[in-house]
This record gives C-alpha cells, sequence and structure tokens, in this order.
C-alpha cells in the first residue's frame, strides 16, 4: 500500500482525555496544510486484548492495522500513567506490530506530574527497535493543568509545540518517505 497520509492517532478511553484535545489540535494543523489526515481515536475503535483467541483476525484491528500501514507520518497522543503510556496504546502497538515498520512517529503526552516526562520512552524505543520507527526526538509533554477539558490551552507553549511536533513529523516523513510522483 503507498504512503498516502499522515494519522493522528488518540489511545485515551477516557471521555475528558486531554492528549485528545492535543491530537485533534495536530490533525486540524495538518488539514490546514492541505494535506491527507486520517484520526483514529480509540474510544471508537474497539480493540481486542492481544493474543487473545481470534485478535489478529478482528475487523477492527484490521482496519486499524492498514490504516497504520498507509501513514507516511503518525502522531500518537496518549496519556500517561504510572511512568507508562496507557494500556490501550500498548496493546495496539502489540496487535498491529509490522504496520509500523519504517514509518515516522511523533508522541503528544499529557501525564499528572512532571516527574514522567521520560515515560515515552520504552514504547518509542521498543517501536525504533523491533520495527525500524523513526522517532522524532522531541515530543510534546503536558501536564494536566497546562489543558482545560473544555479545550483552553492554560499554558499557550503547549500549543506551540503541537504544531512545531506536527510539522516536524511531516518534515521527516517527507525526507525520510516520499510519496511518489
Amino acid at each position: 500500500m503507498p504512503f498516502v497520509s499522515f494519522l493522528v492517532i488518540s489511545t485515551s478511553l477516557n471521555a475528558k482525555s486531554r492528549s485528545r484535545i492535543m491530537a485533534h489540535a495536530a490533525r486540524e494543523h495538518i488539514l490546514a496544510k492541505g494535506l491527507s489526515c486520517d484520526f483514529i481515536d480509540l474510544r471508537e475503535v474497539p480493540l481486542p486484548f492481544c493474543d487473545v483467541a481470534g485478535c489478529y483476525s478482528d475487523p477492527n484491528v484490521k482496519d486499524v492495522k492498514a490504516r497504520i500501514a498507509a501513514a507516511r507520518g503518525i502522531i500518537m497522543a496518549t496519556p500517561i500513567y504510572n511512568f507508562d503510556v496507557n494500556a490501550p496504546a500498548k496493546n495496539m502497538v502489540e496487535l498491529t506490530g509490522k504496520a509500523w515498520q519504517n514509518r515516522v512517529l511523533g508522541f503528544l503526552c499529557v501525564a499528572g506530574g512532571k516527574g514522567s516526562y521520560m515515560s515515552i520512552m520504552s514504547l518509542g524505543n521498543s517501536l525504533m527497535l523491533d520495527f525500524r520507527t523513526v522517532i522524532v526526538p522531541r515530543f510534546v509533554f503536558a501536564l494536566e493543568s497546562d489543558i482545560a477539558v473544555d479545550g483552553t490551552l492554560n499554558n499557550p507553549a503547549i500549543g506551540e509545540r503541537v504544531v512545531e511536533l506536527a510539522d516536524t513529523v511531516i518534515r521527516f516523513a517527507d525526507a525520510l518517505l516520499p510519496v511518489s510522483p
């Protein structure tokens, strides 16, 4: 399948997710640049647990895997719980495996405290080493207090960093995975 678009994935299952707010902002920025951008919200695409009987043939797994494989650049928005990405993000990666191969990936993270700012590295390292995913070295790390539930940014620097990350994912994808004319 050819590289045709960008993809933003919101992995939070929380109805009041602050990481989803950043995910929507990233998608809107990419669309405003005239680029195609798919959006996966794991609240709307239930995935089975990895390694349960039949999980890999589940229609939602097949759909998510195909959408990841079709994207040149991906932005994953995730909450940080207990110094790691949330369980749905890890489960999605385990279910979709090789679809991440040779993709450009940037992260948007929201956590309750400042001490977990390096938490994304476990998943990033796994994707980089297992699937040769190109990880954008700068990611957005926001605190819950930086983003109001209504979408208001209490910290305007977060909005600027979301735009910067989206632009960097686009730039990396254009350089490493150009679209054939």
